[in-house]
Formats: structure tokens, sequence, C-alpha cells
């Protein structure tokens, strides 16, 4: 029970980072850690505790995508196709080498964190050519699909660049795109047999919550500390898991 209670707690807050432009993983993923749930398991149970987390948040960016149609329908076939290559690529990743890589990945997601102030200021300030974007759009859903933590801001600075200059905006194919790329990486995941169905629940319902919860809260929060903050706490992170493996 106070497992499942500070999970659900962790979801809150996981949900509330994301409405804010934090990284959700960066709370959810060292919550599980916390509870004993291993790296390697503990990657596969939060991609899908946080599935309905990025449906609500795609749910409320219908507004957001009048007229880019033409976008989803150009990248969503990409995203979904190479994310479930990268969770494919996780499953078949031995976990004495996931344990390795990871700390890694928490710092690169900490590191992404920090930089999206300076990401979201070079809003319309270029543009890719297509094979640069369609190569860019690939190696963010390939992360997306391996660990994730950062592909959110990742998404954004390539539809950023691909020509979309409202960040808004560029927030919202985020959304949708993700929560379209995040589906079968799902499906892999429960059937691999590797997802801690018990940790799932309470973090999913945080994070529901809190991503409905979000933008109240996050008009009362001052956005650079709490960045900071969740930055730090992932370098620490990071730094306590490359010890340890």
């Amino acid at each position: 029970m106070l497992t499942a209670v500070f999970l659900l707690v962790a979801g809150v807050l996981a949900g509330v980072i994301g409405t804010a432009g934090g990284i959700t993983s960066l709370v959810a993923y060292p919550a599980l850690l916390a509870v004993g749930v291993p790296p390697l398991a503990a990657n596969v149970t939060n991609s899908v505790a946080l599935l309905g987390s990025g449906a609500s948040s795609a749910l409320r960016a219908r507004a957001d995508l009048v007229g880019h149609g033409p976008t989803l329908r150009r990248w969503m076939p990409i995203t979904v196709i190479v994310s479930a290559a990268g969770a494919v690529l996780l499953l078949l990743t031995p976990s004495h080498l996931f344990d390795r890589i990871v700390p890694f990945l928490v710092a690169a997601g900490s590191v992404l964190l920090l930089a999206q102030p300076w990401i979201d200021r070079r809003r319309g300030s270029a543009t890719m050519r297509p094979g640069v974007a369609t190569t860019s759009v690939s190696a963010v859903s390939l992360y997306n699909g391996y660990f994730g933590a950062g592909s959110g801001v990742l998404m954004i600075a390539v539809m950023l660049l691909d020509g979309e200059p409202v960040l808004h905006r560029a927030n919202a194919l985020k959304n949708v795109l993700l929560l379209a790329a995040d589906v079968l990486p799902a499906v892999a995941f429960a059937l691999s047999g590797t997802v801690v169905w018990a940790m799932v629940w309470p973090l999913g319902i945080g994070a529901v919550v809190g991503g409905l919860i979000g933008p109240s809260v996050a008009r009362r929060v001052p956005p650079t500390p709490l960045r900071i903050a969740i930055a730090v706490c992932g370098f620490v992170l990071a730094v306590y898991l490359f010890v340890e493996a």
C-alpha cells in the first residue's frame, strides 16, 4: 500500500512536471528504481504507465492541430515504425548492458531539460532540409522507443525546425506523434513479461491526474528553478546508476 501511494504521488508529480515543460520520465523512472524495480524493468514499466498521460496530453492538443493533417500523415508512419524498432532493440539488450547504458541516457535527458529554453528560443530561426528532417524524426523515434526520457523535447525541436514556428503547436504535434509511437512499444513490453503491472496502475493513474491539474499548478510554480532542480536530480541519479553498474 505504501509503495502504491508513493508511486501515485510520483505519477502526479511527473504529470505536473510534464505539463510545465519538464520530462516526466525523470520523475517516474527514478520512482520505480526507488521501490526496487531493476533498471530495464523500470524502463518498460515506466513506458506503459505513462501511456495514459500521453493520451490525455494528445486530447488536449486537438485545438492546436487544425491544418496540420499533412504534417501528421507525413511523420506518423515513421515515428510509429521506428519507435517500435527501438522497443525491440531495448528488449534484445541484455539487462547487464542496459544497466551500463542507462546512466548516460538519464544524463542526456537532464541535459535536454536544461537546454529546452534555448531550443524554444530557436523556433522559426532555421528550417531543415527534407532529408535531414526525416533523419532527425527517425533518430528521435528510435530513442523514444528505446528509452524515451527527453524524446519529447527533441521532437519539439524537430517540429520547430521543420517549419512550425509556434511553440504550442509544435508541442501539440509532439503529443500526438509520440502517443501514436508509444502504443506498439507498450504492447511489445506488455507481451515481453518484463512489465511490473503492480507498479503500472498507481504510477499511471497519478500521471493522468497530474496531467489534468498540471496547467493550474504550472501557472503558480516558477519554471526555471523547477527545471534546474529536476535536471540536478537527474545528474545525481545518473552518477548513482553509473557507480552501481
